[in-house]
């Protein structure tokens, strides 16, 4: 059996999190305490894929949340689903990233990245053929965006032959309630470019179309997000870094835009060859 290790990171990554692991858990019959309590035995065939199971025939997602303050990791244990998780491999700082991605990548992420790094290990090394691994985050923020780009490097460079999966919201003008998303955005990406085999975009701004027209919630939380661009220049980046990031975000619009605009050549020359034999 292939494992698949499962990270969630930030506040949006741990609410896409936490609603994954409520749907999986409902597809193979998994009560909120990790026992089995459904009626197919389809249900218990690729458990191992996401769950670790554990004395007293319990399942233990096989699952790294991280955040760099406590709020998201206090709502998740204390929800429905808290005691289904390893208490071990909630991880998370006191400080915050408050949506700069220099603190998430460089300065408050750097710090709580090893600690990180160590659950990750320890959840690999008891894997009998580890596949991969899957990201949970978002691209607006600081520590979805900031830490969860530089989990992914350290991923990378540790475990280079194993394919990497990212789940990353990306911001959208239209729902964002902060100056700085383009900027986290578009050094996220020139990371993702880099370290990602497999990178699932979801807009958010298509997510909120999903909330108001089909769902019909009239009032989805955005979150309080307030910070200038300008503390990102006091974590240690430097203008070359945005130089570098703009560069490849460039590099992949036209690339994207190449292939939206190519269109199949057709000569007829398959076409006269096969008149010709009939």
């Amino acid at each position: 059996m292939r494992e698949i290790l499962h990270v969630q990171a930030g506040q949006c990554g741990n609410q896409i999190g936490g609603k994954f692991w409520e749907v999986v858990c409902d597809e193979h019959g998994i009560d909120p305490t990790g026992n089995y309590v459904g009626t197919s035995s389809v249900q218990l065939e690729r458990l191992n894929v996401y769950y670790n199971e554990a004395s007293g025939g319990r399942y233990v997602p096989r699952a790294v949340l991280m955040d760099l303050e406590p709020g998201t990791m206090d709502s998740l244990r204390t929800g429905p689903y808290g005691r289904l998780f390893r208490p071990d491999n909630f991880v998370f700082g006191q400080n915050g990233a408050g949506n700069n991605w220099a603190k998430g990548h460089y300065t408050e992420g750097a710090e709580l990245i090893d600690s990180v790094l160590d659950v990750v290990r320890k959840e690999a090394e008891n894997c009998d053929c580890l596949q991969g691994f899957q990201i949970c985050h978002s691209l607006g923020g600081g520590t979805g965006s900031g830490m969860g780009t530089l989990l992914i490097s350290k991923i990378r460079e540790e475990y280079p032959d194993r394919m990497m999966l990212t789940f990353s919201v990306f911001p959208s003008p239209k729902v964002s309630d902060t100056v700085v998303e383009p900027y986290n955005a578009t050094l996220s990406v020139h990371q993702l470019v880099e370290n990602a085999d497999e990178c699932m975009v979801l807009d958010n701004e298509a997510l909120y179309d999903i909330c108001f027209r089909t769902l019909k919630l009239t009032n989805p939380s955005f979150g309080d997000l307030n910070h200038l661009i300008s503390t990102t220049m006091r974590e240690g980046m430097d203008e070359m870094e945005f130089t570098e990031a703009e560069s490849n975000m460039n590099d992949l619009v036209s690339e994207y835009q190449q292939y939206q605009d190519a269109v199949a050549e057709d000569d007829g020359e398959g076409y006269e060859e096969e008149a010709e034999e009939n």
